[in-house]
């Protein structure tokens, strides 16, 4: 399968210096980054949690997919570069192997993130109070419903509402 730096190779580019903010947590989800080269720091309410820096990773998608502001700061930690999809929705549905690589990424950290819960719901136990409350948020992960899909793409944003 391509991975998402083949899938991108004729996007724009854009050069980012150290420091700046590629994404703003609360904005819009106006593109999507694949970067090239560089590291960048994923910070959300001020505090940095993550440093990434795979050739291949894609930022914004979390914003774009859920059609919601983005839930992270993207801020450049080296120069960076990066290949921009100006339309989000566009470039994953016209690129199935992109949409794939971007739910292949997030089932990873749900995954992750799901093992975590459980491993701290089994050493918490026990306990009542805020640490107790591990029960309830993992039952809420595993039972959460998106709301229902809407029909329709980039090119028809309405759907096709005929019947």
């Amino acid at each position: 399968m391509a991975d998402l730096l083949e899938l991108s190779e004729d996007l724009p580019v854009e050069s980012v210096p150290a420091g700046a903010v590629l994404i703003e947590e609360g904005s819009d989800p106006d593109r999507l980054l694949i970067l090239v080269s560089g590291s960048v720091t994923i910070e959300r309410d001020d505090v940095a949690f993550a440093r990434i820096d795979s050739p291949g990773s894609i930022f914004g998608e979390m914003s774009a997919v859920l059609r919601r502001p983005a839930t992270a700061t993207v801020r450049a930690s080296t120069d960076v570069t990066v290949r921009v999809a100006a339309d989000p929705e566009a470039f994953l549905i016209e690129r199935p192997g992109a949409a794939l690589n971007v739910l292949r990424t997030t089932a990873s950290r749900l995954d992750g993130l799901t093992q975590y819960l459980v491993d701290v719901k089994a050493q918490f136990a026990d306990q009542s109070g805020h640490l107790g409350m591990v029960d309830d948020i993992l039952d809420t992960l595993v039972h959460h419903q998106s709301p229902a899909a809407q029909t329709g793409s980039a090119r028809d944003p309405e759907g096709d509402h005929q019947h």
